[in-house]
């Protein structure tokens, strides 16, 4: 059975193991489209809670947290410092130490 964009998006995002994180834009190329890395954050904002999703262990392509200050922002942080991720002094992730690679 072929999966859909959005089936594929919430399998990836499940597939993330605590302790290393992905990006927008790369969940959306192993997803099947490269340019799709809003449509990963709308699939992330609107499924979470429904999928149970690890939504903290994505982030954008510079590793930082998208979300604002007071609107979920502390909470990713917390939960991705509960995991071990480390934050630099720009408050980024090291993306060479810390990024998620599917095995496909």
């Amino acid at each position: 059975m072929h999966k859909s964009f959005h089936q594929k998006v919430i399998g990836l995002i499940k597939s993330i193991p605590p302790g290393k994180v992905a990006t927008y834009g790369q969940i959306a190329d192993y997803a099947g489209n490269r340019r799709a890395a809003r449509q990963v954050a709308y699939i992330l904002h609107s499924s979470t809670r429904k999928e149970n999703l690890p939504w903290h262990r994505v982030v954008n392509s510079k590793g930082s947290i998208s979300l604002k200050s007071g609107y979920g922002y502390e909470l990713q942080k917390k939960l991705l410092k509960g995991e071990r991720v480390v934050f630099n002094e720009n408050d980024c992730i090291d993306l060479k130490r810390f990024l998620w690679f599917p095995e496909i």
